[in-house]
Order: C-alpha cells, then sequence, then structure tokens
C-alpha cells in the first residue's frame, strides 16, 4: 500500500517547482506601463482576456505555465490585458473576442494573432519558432494527492490527518474550472503535514463514489481527524473560500499564498503571560517565567511547539535585555524579505508574531 509519508516527501522535495509554477509569472500589462514593456528589446506574447470570461479562465492555467517556462527566456515576455479595465487598449489593437492572444516582434507595435491550439506546448512552440528560442515547457508536480481504492482508506481515514476531497469526472467542465484553483489550495497547505488536499476519479472509481454518495460532480467532502464518514463541503469555489475553511476546520493560519498569517503560532492565554511578564519588574519576572512554563507543559500538538518558542523568548529577554524582543523582530523582518525557503519562512513568522507578545 502506499505510504503517505511518501506524499509528504515529495510534496516537499517538490517545493521550489510548485513556488515556482504558481507565483504570478505572467506579466500584468496595464495603460500605463504597455508601450514601456512592449516593442522594446524582446518580443511579448500578450493574452487580452476579461475577468468573467469562461474560455479565458480555462486558458489560465495552460498561461501560466507558460510564462513560468519562459520566466528565464531573456528574450520573451509574456504578458495579459485585463480589457474590462483597459477597454481602450484592446480597443487599440482591435480586440473583440475573448482570449485575444496576440505577439509583438521585437522592437515592433505591430501585432500577429495566434491562431493555434491553446495548451502551454502549442504555444510554446509558436513563441519558440517566432523568437528563435528553444524553451521547453516544464512539468509541474502536483500538490494534489491522487486516491485509488488502493491508498483512499490509509489516506482519507487515517485519524491523524484533516482531509479534504475532490470527487471528479474528467469529462466534467466545472471540474476542469476547478482544477487550478484546487491545485492553489493544495499548494498553499502543503507545508501542514496534518492537512491533505486529495482527489479521486468518481468515473474512473464508480464504487468508491458510490460508497461516499457523490451524484454529481464535482463533489467535495471534508474527512476532519473526529468524522471519518465525511462531511460534505458547502462553501464558495474561489481560492480564499477554500482557504478560510481549511483555516477554520484544521487551526491553521495560511494566506492564498501559502504564507502563514499574523495570527500562526498565537496562543492567546501564553500571550497574555508574556505581557504580564513584559510588564512586571525584574524581581518578578522569573515567577511569570514558571507559571508560563507550566501552562506549556500543559500543551499538546502544535501548541506544544509554539509554547517552546513563547519559552525560548521569554528566557533571552531575561539575558539580553528588555530590548531583545525588538532587536530580534527587526532581524526577523530583514530576512523574511530575503529570497529564503517556505520552509525557513514558517520559522521565522513563527517566531515573529510570538515575539510581537513581549513587544
Amino acid at each position: 500500500m502506499s505510504n503517505p509519508r511518501i506524499y509528504t516527501a515529495l510534496a516537499i522535495a517538490a517545493l521550489f517547482f510548485f513556488s515556482a509554477a504558481f507565483a504570478d509569472d505572467v506579466v500584468v500589462l496595464t495603460q500605463d506601463n504597455f508601450d514601456k514593456e512592449v516593442g522594446q528589446d524582446r518580443g511579448a506574447l500578450v493574452e487580452f482576456y476579461a475577468p468573467w470570461c469562461g474560455h479565458c479562465k480555462k486558458l489560465a492555467p495552460e498561461y501560466e505555465k507558460l510564462a513560468a517556462s519562459f520566466k528565464k527566456a531573456k528574450s520573451v515576455l509574456i504578458g495579459k490585458v485585463d480589457c474590462d479595465e483597459h477597454k481602450s487598449l484592446c480597443s487599440k489593437y482591435g480586440v473583440s473576442g475573448y482570449p485575444t492572444i496576440q505577439w509583438f516582434p521585437k522592437g515592433s507595435l505591430e501585432p500577429k494573432k495566434y491562431e493555434g491550439a491553446r495548451t502551454a506546448e502549442a504555444i510554446s512552440e509558436y513563441v519558440n519558432k517566432e523568437a528563435g528560442t528553444n524553451v521547453k515547457i516544464a512539468a509541474v508536480p502536483s500538490s494534489v494527492v491522487v486516491l485509488t481504492p488502493e491508498n483512499f482508506d490509509e489516506i482519507v481515514l487515517n485519524e491523524k490527518k484533516d482531509v479534504l476531497v475532490e470527487f471528479y469526472a474528467p469529462w466534467c467542465g466545472h471540474c476542469k474550472h476547478l482544477a487550478p484553483i484546487y491545485e492553489k489550495v493544495a499548494a498553499a497547505f502543503k507545508l501542514d503535514e496534518d492537512v491533505v488536499i486529495a482527489n479521486c476519479d468518481a468515473d474512473k472509481h464508480k464504487d468508491i463514489a458510490e460508497k461516499y454518495g457523490v451524484s454529481g460532480y464535482p463533489t467535495l467532502k471534508f474527512f476532519p481527524k473526529g468524522n471519518k464518514a465525511g462531511e460534505e463541503y458547502e462553501g464558495g469555489r474561489d481560492l480564499d473560500d477554500f482557504v478560510n475553511f481549511i483555516n477554520e476546520k484544521c487551526g491553521t493560519s495560511r494566506d492564498a499564498k501559502g504564507q502563514l498569517t499574523s495570527k500562526a503560532g498565537i496562543v492567546e492565554h501564553l500571550s497574555n503571560l508574556a505581557k504580564e511578564f513584559v510588564s512586571a519588574i525584574d524581581s518578578e519576572k522569573k515567577e511569570i517565567f514558571s507559571k508560563l512554563e507550566e501552562e506549556v507543559e500543559k500543551l499538546s500538538g502544535p501548541s506544544a511547539r509554539y509554547g517552546k518558542i513563547y519559552l525560548k523568548v521569554a528566557k533571552s529577554c531575561m539575558d539580553k535585555g528588555t530590548d531583545y524582543a525588538k532587536n530580534e523582530n527587526q532581524r526577523l523582518e530583514r530576512m523574511l524579505s530575503k529570497s529564503i525557503s517556505p520552509t525557513k519562512a514558517d520559522e521565522f513568522t513563527l517566531k515573529k508574531n510570538i515575539l510581537s507578545a513581549f513587544a
């Protein structure tokens, strides 16, 4: 049987690939910057789109994949224009339907319309031909755990995991629309080992779908640690809707980009003791530190880990003086502004959040 630890290991190993694939590598073009970016010293492929356009939404994940692959090709820009917001710009280039994809050769504002297939591979072949490049579309590993009859029970019914499952059919239009959003949900929570974002091809695995009462696609069910019978997910289908749901149900604190929020790591009664610790005179600090130790001893799960950080900060405040919290906070801010791994960013953000209780 499949080992869920393997999925975690693969997710962490592929961390930087995920980050690159879902970063916004498509250059946002506007009335103000279009002529500065396009028609200059590199060729530009530009998608003219409308936010409400279904075909544009379908193209979006392919176009993002294209942009991620061409990110290091300095002779090519992959951009997009919101025609709802910049109507005059789209009108200037004869855009009458969405999405319209046009190629602007290096040094030219006279575009050629792209008429080919709308897959990353097909578009990249066209761009390579026009720009004289040889870029290959990078294969992007998925953060979504694929469920089958062989691993379903091991993953979904694991009492130590909170699992969100999408039951889908490959031919379902709504499922195709949800796919890039669902992938971003999985990417946002890939560092939370207790949270699994999974999907199951209900058309292929009809027995599983029938067992869980799936009659339409996509059907989303949440299997929390305390209820492995499953609960219907009835929330919205936007990225923020899913992120808010997971945070509320699983006790996580992520934003849509997968970064920890300012609430991450905060244990309220420990923060209250931290404030008491800071305002106390030196002779009282040891007594409050002992109270803090007692409270941390009672904690379990992730809170126990956060409690240790509270203790470490309190001890450093006693050893290094009242300016420790402020100075350390500034140091962490500098570190977070640099290019660091997501794991390190989590570590620094947790400590920074807890330091705020001692400020």
